[in-house]
């Protein structure tokens, strides 16, 4: 069995529902099927989600919300026409959304916003539903609800209940033809809807792999397969990545490659269950297939990635080395101020921590400073702002000699100095970091020479 998840642009108008239902209609295997809500049919466009979130935030104004909610309501009901659906669909979806509106007064902002946020992924998929049936063909909606994708932590940001993997697999062993499920969101104990982080229904579809032990999960957006390099850096890159390892994904996701949120096939990885990326626009496409192992070759890459926007902070002093608990005491610093840390290269009287740019804003980079100066006494302190970290990956670069000194004789060729160099045990990536300005020029130097 197969689960198969379909992203908003693959649902945004009719057209595109109808590749949808014809790529699973073409493999009987694919028995689940995880749908987003319609994205943007043109650039000019305004996804289903966003609408709904203006929606939200004008009912929470207490302003008139008639303008907004037609515009939610109209782009099912397209879809509706074109497709010959009916209007008892789209009338299904107009209640619900006022049902949904009704609550503003009764439920906290949070609650409020997940409420409608969710309608978005729970109406398409009963649309969904009602074109497969259109076509003739056996469709049902299944609930969150119903199923038991039961969920905790705060609302916009939810977890899955481990629970949820057992009750989701006998809710799924009664199932006979095909399921369209929603993405995104589930249920608290309470009864709450709640939706997951960014990349909530790759989140869900990957729950839905694990909980049914399916054979593939495919992940179908709008790219023939995931590339080696960014092709709006490097144009005349053309062919894709075949297969790759959960490690190496994992390692050119923290870098910036967009397919999916690496967190968001946490589930599918630990239960080992590949992972294929598909294009709705060109199913005939193998795509990329993720999986635990590949065959690779000795010396070689799969991929380059580059990460904007992060910053430095640098901290010496004489013997830094001899004062126990030096760098507990600078971390600290960081945790007391709610701020992650990326990486920490240091030398011998010298340390480094690298955190992203968001977490450190101008004015609580004066406070860190300040409690480094204060609590550590440094002979210096500073921080290095518009840091791009760039990651060579591949499983072929383990017990190869060479590979790193290929990498810095290709920036140095270009005149790029590097600010850190940092590489994992494992030697399946290593990483450098650079000034924002040199990005570009390091990214094409870097595809020249390991895939030239």
């Amino acid at each position: 069995m197969k689960v198969c998840k379909f992203g908003g642009s693959s649902l945004a108008n009719a057209a595109q529902l109808n590749k949808v239902i014809d790529i699973v209609l073409a493999d009987p295997s694919r028995r689940i099927v995880v749908v987003s809500a319609p994205g943007k049919r043109h650039s000019g466009d305004t996804k289903v989600t966003d609408l709904l979130i203006a929606l939200a935030d004008t009912a929470l104004k207490g302003e008139n919300t008639d303008r907004q909610f037609g515009a939610v309501v109209e782009r099912y009901a397209s879809i509706a026409d074109e497709l010959k659906l009916g209007d008892d669909i789209v009338r299904q979806i107009e209640a619900d959304l006022k049902d949904r509106l009704a609550k503003v007064s009764s439920l906290a902002k949070e609650e409020f916003m997940d409420l409608m946020k969710a309608a978005g992924e729970d109406n398409n998929a009963k649309l969904v539903a009602v074109a497969f049936a259109g076509r003739g063909k056996k469709a049902r909606y299944a609930s969150p609800k119903d199923t038991g994708m039961v969920l905790a932590g705060q609302f916009g940001d939810a977890v899955l209940d481990p629970c949820s993997y057992a009750t989701l697999s006998r809710a799924f062993s009664n199932f006979d033809g095909i399921v369209i499920y929603p993405g995104f969101f589930g249920y608290t104990k309470e009864g709450k809807v709640a939706t997951f982080p960014r990349g909530g229904s790759d989140i869900t579809g990957s729950i839905l792999a694990a909980a049914v032990c399916a054979d593939v999960y495919e992940n179908f957006t709008d790219v023939d397969s995931v590339f080696p390099v960014d092709p709006r850096i490097v144009p005349e890159v053309t062919e894709g990545i075949p297969t790759m390892t959960y490690r190496e994904m994992r390692e050119l996701a923290y870098a910036g490659f967009g397919v999916f949120a690496d967190d968001a096939v946490v589930p599918a990885v630990k239960a080992r269950i590949p992972i294929n990326i598909r294009n709705t626009n060109h199913p005939g496409e193998p795509g990329t297939m993720i999986q635990q192992s590949r065959r690779v070759v000795p010396g070689t890459v799969v991929g380059i990635a580059s990460a904007d926007d992060f910053c430095n902070i640098i901290v010496e002093k004489y013997l830094m080395n001899r004062e126990v608990g030096f760098g507990r005491r600078l971390l600290q610093i960081l945790e007391e101020e709610g701020i992650p840390y990326e990486h920490t290269p240091s030398g011998v009287d010298s340390q480094c921590v690298v955190v992203k740019g968001k977490f450190l804003p101008k004015e609580k980079e004066r406070k860190v400073v300040q409690a480094i100066k204060n609590g550590l006494q440094p002979d210096f302190v500073a921080v290095e702002r518009d840091i791009t970290i760039l990651m060579v990956v591949g499983e072929g670069m383990c017990y190869t000699p060479g590979m790193l000194a290929k990498a810095c004789l290709a920036l140095a060729s270009e005149g790029i100095s590097m600010s850190m160099v940092n590489q994992g045990s494992s030697e399946v990536s290593f990483m450098l970091a650079i000034r924002r300005k040199d990005r570009d020029m390091a990214v094409r130097a870097l595809y020249k020479a390991f895939f030239g």
